[in-house]
């Protein structure tokens, strides 16, 4: 009975020693007072203190922090803000600004030192709600007296952004019991049916969504590179939340495209990280935004934003290698939509049709797939999108078969080197090559003079006075050669490369003698003798084989010299790759930053990713300036007046005397139609525009001819 009566007292004094404690911190008393009575209860009630002691210690362990930290309003799960009921609780006849707590680095300094020490949940609450201060620093100033924690300076803030995206991945996965790293979608959708995340999945989401509102807020492209290289490492948690998965998708998007540095390799990253961890919940909303996205950044091609383009191009590959089978699905799609605009301007054979498919955007999605392929080519899914994408490519090279789009033709034909190259498999190219030296642009002397220097891998169609240049007849006749010896080269080891090449030999050595140009004559023999000693090596070796053409056996020959690369036409086509890329280099006046680096996407951006992780891990480069959330949004570009837009439009038409339209990104009932009433408006402005700029000049002349003859 004894026993039972001290049990109850003991129960008795703790619920009162509860009630007591829960009421001073209600009413917002000391934590002195509150010391002294667990003093005064040891001396008095020593084996109801050790009582405490074993069952309550957080009771025990109280201090002023403990106290103002309860003060404080706990974040709400939904929407982020400060709980308006523990507002109601506090002191009456107080001003509600004096209440304010301002945050210094020492209490962040000693809530980490907690965190660390502890484990201190309190500290853990503090330091978000330190965060979401900081996050939405100059937001909401009608309902500042609501915010119980405020922040003075960048300083402050600094160490806040840098402790938080720091340590917070590690302590939330210390308090969720999973992998210190990496994890899958399964385990955070396991883990939300458990005691773990209905404790501290608020502070989850309160990390996650104060860190995208800063995102938004961000001005410094290297603040933003920081803070998703370390949002990255928790991306998986955001398979708890779809909705925010989404805005984080779209940012990343946009940064992606529009950002500078290191952002955009910053950005692809998170994105595939993404991709790896969450799977299906936003493989596809990222396979097709940053499609749209590499399609929205490729309007206009020039030497300098060559480069750029490459790294966009090798990203999106880079993404698509996450989850092949998916990737086929939606690469089976955009490639289908190509083939429906390119089957709309057979049909229509409109200008308007012809200019949906001859623009920058196309062709820059037709290389896009064409890389795609070739660094996929080992995989059965993506191979099968070999023989669709050649179909389109050679059609599209065919469509207009005149001398001014024979910068176009020669990328087609590039692309479809590649495609046999990677896929081992043959392609008729050599005709698409050999019609255009019979074009009389190319055949007889120039007209027009040297002319200047022309880069073919920047532009898509030439105008009427370039055509007659010397510069322009050499670039095209060198490119022939060096395309020509390409395909070849890649057939001659094969054991009907004597039946290959026989069309090419009678078909050059023709053009030598029609021709009235002696280096255009010098350059085509030179390739004929390598091609002559080619067949004369192939025809050696065959003699002494004993299968016919269509034996598996015949897969095997040459098999060592290929290796090697000893025939002649391997050897012809090094010293023609040299040569390009020499006259390349000459052409190239400037280059760009992002992806100067990085135009091979691969394991040499994730290794690139590490050393950043290690130079800059406590991010104090990135958050070293005085800048504040709540002034600036994100940059935007701007705008231009109308007298500069002019400008620029006319600057572009000279450049490529192209009208570009937007591709359109659509399902089979979404025809590109030529019946809409902005084709009808380009199409004016195509006829009316540059021919009259052309005929002025011939009238003044035709004008000065008879004022003479009529003085003579």
């Amino acid at each position: 009975m004894d026993a039972e009566n001290d049990t109850e007292r003991n129960m008795d004094g703790e619920s009162n020693v509860r009630r007591r404690s829960r009421k001073k911190s209600m009413t917002g008393s000391g934590a002195k007072e509150h010391k002294g009575q667990l003093e005064s209860l040891q001396q008095k009630d020593p084996d109801f203190y050790e009582f405490l002691k074993e069952h309550d210690q957080e009771l025990l362990q109280f201090s002023d922090d403990d106290i103002d930290e309860d003060l404080d309003a706990d974040l709400e799960d939904g929407d982020l803000h400060v709980d308006e009921e523990a507002t109601e609780h506090e002191v009456q006849g107080k001003d509600k600004k004096a209440s304010k707590k301002v945050i210094t680095t020492a209490m962040v300094d000693l809530w980490c030192k907690s965190i660390k020490e502890n484990g201190s949940l309190n500290a853990v609450r503090s330091l978000m709600k330190a965060f979401r201060a900081a996050c939405h620093y100059g937001d909401d100033e009608e309902n500042e007296s609501m915010e119980k924690l405020s922040v003075m300076s960048s300083a402050v803030f600094n160490k806040i952004m840098l402790t938080v995206l720091n340590e917070m991945d590690g302590i939330l996965r210390k308090l969720l019991k999973i992998p210190a790293t990496g994890g899958r979608k399964q385990i955070v959708t396991d883990l939300m049916a458990t005691k773990q995340w209905r404790t501290y999945g608020h502070i989850v989401k309160s990390y996650l969504g104060n860190a995208f509102h800063i995102l938004n807020q961000m001005t410094d492209s290297q603040m933003i590179s920081f803070t998703l290289h370390r949002l990255k490492y928790s991306s998986v948690l955001l398979a708890a939340f779809p909705s925010l998965l989404r805005k984080y998708i779209k940012v990343a998007l946009h940064f992606w495209g529009t950002g500078g540095g290191a952002l955009p390799v910053v950005s692809c990253l998170f994105m595939r990280e993404l991709c790896i961890c969450i799977g299906s919940g936003c493989i596809d909303e990222c396979f097709k935004g940053i499609y749209k996205a590499y399609v929205l950044n490729c309007h206009f091609v020039n030497a300098v934003k060559l480069k750029h383009i490459r790294f966009l191009s090798n990203c999106v590959i880079e993404l698509l290698g996450v989850d092949l089978p998916n990737a086929y699905q939606h690469a089976f799609i955009f490639i289908r939509q190509l083939a429906m605009i390119l089957r709309d301007a057979l049909n229509t054979k409109t200008k308007e049709a012809f200019r949906k498919v001859y623009e920058w955007k196309f062709i820059n999605c037709l290389e896009l797939w064409t890389d795609a392929v070739r660094a996929y080519s080992s995989q059965s899914d993506f191979k099968q999108l070999a023989y669709p994408l050649t179909q389109i490519i050679s059609g599209v090279a065919r469509l207009v078969p005149t001398a001014r789009y024979i910068p176009l033709r020669l990328r087609c034909i590039r692309m479809l080197n590649q495609l046999a190259a990677s896929t081992q498999s043959f392609v008729p190219v050599s005709m698409l090559l050999l019609d255009m030296l019979e074009m009389k642009e190319l055949s007889r002397p120039p007209t027009g003079g040297v002319g200047k220097a022309v880069d073919l891998r920047s532009i898509l169609k030439v105008s009427k006075p370039t055509l007659k240049t010397r510069a322009f007849q050499e670039a095209c006749v060198f490119s022939v050669v060096e395309e020509l010896a390409e395909h070849l080269a890649l057939w001659s080891y094969s054991v009907a490369f004597m039946e290959l090449s026989f069309i090419p030999i009678v078909r050059l050595r023709s053009f030598c003698k029609l021709t009235k140009v002696e280096r255009f004559r010098r350059e085509m023999r030179q390739l004929l003798r390598e091609i002559e000693a080619n067949v004369q090596f192939v025809n050696e070796k065959r003699m002494s084989v004993s299968f016919l053409p269509n034996d598996p056996a015949a897969s095997s020959f040459l098999e060592d010299e290929k290796k090697s690369a000893s025939s002649a036409l391997s050897k012809y086509v090094i010293t023609l790759r040299q040569r390009a890329e020499q006259k390349n280099n000459s052409l190239m006046e400037s280059s760009v930053v992002v992806g100067e680096e990085s135009s091979v996407f691969g394991d040499e951006v994730s290794a690139s990713d590490e050393e950043d992780a290690e130079q800059d891990e406590d991010g104090t480069a990135a958050f070293s300036s005085s800048w504040l959330p709540g002034n600036d949004k994100i940059k935007q570009e701007p705008t231009e007046t109308k007298g500069k837009r002019k400008k620029h439009r006319k600057e572009k038409t000279a450049v490529d005397d192209d009208v570009v339209e937007d591709l359109v990104l659509s399902s089979d009932e979404d025809l590109p139609s030529s019946d809409s009433p902005s084709a009808g408006k380009i199409a004016k402005v195509v006829d009316h525009s540059s021919p009259k700029q052309n005929r002025k000049p011939k009238h003044k002349t035709k004008r000065l001819k008879r004022n003479t003859q009529g003085k003579k």
